[in-house]
């Protein structure tokens, strides 16, 4: 396993009550922040900067609310994005 620190993951979570029927999960991409979380591993955020997680160097997530009255779900996966290859 390589000891590079992934640049984003692709976010898991199961469909809400009302969304059930669709079956299938809703996938939220973050990529790589400055910051560091709580437990001093690597935030990442989605492109709008609602969704922001600290992601560790084994995978374990621990989602961080953005706001005060933010509900934060816990994914049901997470995976790494491939590395970016140069063109």
């Amino acid at each position: 396993m390589s000891t590079q620190t992934p640049q984003g993951f692709e976010l898991s979570f199961a469909p809400l009550a009302a969304d059930a029927e669709r079956g299938h999960p809703d996938v939220v991409t973050v990529m790589r922040t400055q910051v560091k979380g709580p437990g001093g591993h690597p935030v990442y955020a989605d492109a709008t900067g609602i969704v922001r997680a600290e992601i560790s160097d084994r995978g374990e997530v621990r989602m961080l609310a953005t706001s005060t009255h933010q509900d934060v779900r816990r994914p049901v996966g997470c995976r790494a994005l491939p590395p970016k290859t140069a063109a």
